[in-house]
């Protein structure tokens, strides 16, 4: 019985171009198992492009013994290149898959010990992983092999950053800038870390310095642009934000329809405009505050949000049409609801409207406070954690230092006259069903469906205790108390060295003085529950 012999890539078939765009595009949507299935009679012919795309579809379907040394063949095919293994980092973060990238990494290793290329790719989704220690023991080893690489020292400086050891990284970045003055990376990090500091000045002399190098690097643009938010400087920091929509996943609807700046000559009366969701919640609560203006200067205003946000949208004054889903509908202008502020700067609505611009359904009101108790003691929300987001790195590493633990919290259990209320959604709200010792915790969450429910609930709290996640926006466009659990490297809306907000004027931050220590923000918020219980009785 004869075989046929496998099909050749110059001889039949579709040209191997058109093999590797459609495995490239199967790979970036995580279709693995199929990519790997397409490519192997094509294996092995001397194209490198369809090995390298078979390695990461095996890696991707668990199979890292093969995908290791098509992976290697890669690298050794384009030495000048970034290692292969840095791309399986990438791909695989946005599919939460980092225990796969760490274990076809460590094969990739396995096989190539001495390129110190796959210790960074290992550092790095260790890192990623939280596994600070491991990280910098495996970067320590790359620096052994390739001693002051930048690399190398960016990701050790990030690491121990992450790690709490601010003092120590910004040393390390220090170091790289010796090694390479002009590094524009190097000096965006540095500048990224003394703006997390709160140390404002440093940072954008340092920004000014990176964009020097890189005047059109989106990234650090828009790092630049954070930097100058959390300075206060706002006017600037609007405009510069807008280097965002220059990286994926912003938006794609056209650049030259994209609302511009709202001055003298810009009537928009009658205008249709179509306000898109961008990032988390939380900002889309935050600039609710800003439909108005547009309203009264006579644009239609069409929202286009999630559907958890859906009915607390259309009670905001001004909105015209609320859409969830579908397709793009017509337009006249187009805005990120991110872009608002930077089209009404320099107007007398630059900071929108004032608190409260959300308002609770009257109905759901009555409806939720049955869920409430009514036994005369302060009824304090609670929020301990954010939302992981683990397919998007930058959030998902944010979150991990802006949440806590609801074991953490245990000493908030021992406030008298207080009722502990859960809000808390999300993965962190299984941690209710185990609360720590003498904690007695009420949970009507699962009576809340959307937005616009916690929105009624809130109406009957004294107070919401919460980390810094998209309740904190809600309850504070709504004019309700809000006590901030704020993380050290504070968000820039919270800006530097302020205990009050300039968003929310029924908000107070408190903030921890060391990164991950949550103990003396609860201590705080224990002793303000007491003062609040001490008002309520003399009153």
């Amino acid at each position: 019985m004869t075989r046929s012999p496998p099909p050749s890539l110059e001889h039949s078939g579709p040209s191997v171009n058109a093999i590797v765009r459609r495995a490239y595009a199967e790979v970036q949507e995580g279709r693995f198992e199929a990519t790997r299935d397409a490519l192997m009679p094509y294996s092995g012919q001397g194209e490198h492009r369809v090995d390298l795309l078979l390695g990461f579809a095996y890696a991707g379907s668990r199979q890292f013994d093969l995908a290791a040394p098509l992976l290697v063949n890669a690298a050794l095919a384009n030495v000048g290149a970034k290692h292969p293994a840095h791309d399986v980092v990438e791909l695989f973060a946005r599919f939460d898959m980092r225990p796969d990238a760490e274990r076809a990494v460590r094969a990739i290793l396995a096989l190539t010990p001495e390129d110190a290329r796959i210790h960074d790719a290992l550092g790095d989704v260790l890192c990623q992983m939280g596994r600070f220690d491991e990280a910098i023991g495996i970067l320590e080893q790359g620096l052994s092999l390739r001693p002051y690489n930048p690399l190398t020292l960016n990701l050790m400086a990030i690491a121990r950053a992450e790690r709490g050891e601010t003092e120590t990284a910004l040393g390390m970045f220090q170091s790289v800038l010796k090694l390479t003055p002009n590094n524009a990376s190097a000096l965006s990090n540095l500048a990224c870390l003394l703006s997390a500091l709160n140390r404002p000045e440093e940072a954008l002399d340092l920004y000014r310095s990176a964009i020097a190098e890189k005047p059109t690097d989106a990234q650090i643009r828009l790092n630049h642009s954070v930097a100058l938010l959390k300075a206060g400087r706002f006017a600037q920091g609007w405009s510069e934000h807008e280097w965002r929509l220059k990286l994926p996943n912003h938006t794609s609807l056209p650049r030259e329809k994209l609302l511009p700046p709202i001055g003298p000559d810009v009537d928009i009366r009658g205008k249709r405009i179509l306000i898109t969701q961008e990032e988390g919640l939380g900002d889309t609560l935050m600039y609710l505050r800003f439909i108005p203006a547009l309203a009264r200067r006579g644009a239609i205003t069409h929202l286009w949000v999630p559907d958890s946000l859906e009915h607390v949208c259309r009670r905001v004054e001004g909105v015209a049409i609320v859409q969830v889903g579908g397709d793009v509908p017509p337009f006249d202008w187009h805005c990120p609801f991110i872009s608002l502020p930077r089209a009404l700067v320099g107007t007398p609505d630059a900071m929108g409207d004032p608190v409260p611009y959300l308002r609770a359904d009257p109905a759901k009101v009555a409806e939720k406070s049955r869920l409430l108790p009514r036994n005369g003691k302060l009824n304090v929300g609670l929020v301990w954690g954010g939302s992981p987001r683990p397919h998007h790195t930058p959030a998902h590493m944010v979150d991990r230092k802006r949440s806590a633990s609801l074991a953490a919290m245990a000493p908030l259990a021992a406030v008298e006259d207080v009722n502990l209320i859960s809000l808390q959604k999300g993965p962190y709200a299984k941690e209710a069903f185990d609360p720590p010792e003498g904690m007695r915790l009420y949970d009507p969450t699962d009576e809340l469906h959307d937005m616009d429910d916690t929105a009624a609930l809130m109406m009957g709290l004294d107070v919401l205790v919460s980390v810094d996640t998209s309740v904190v926006h809600l309850a504070g466009a709504l004019g309700r108390r809000v006590l901030l659990m704020d993380r050290f490297d504070n968000c820039w809306r919270w800006l530097s060295g302020r205990e009050d907000s300039v968003w929310y004027p029924d908000l107070t931050i408190i903030r921890q003085d060391r990164l991950g220590d949550w103990a003396p923000v609860v201590e705080r918020v224990v002793v303000a529950l007491r003062k609040m219980v001490a008002e309520r009785r003399s009153t």
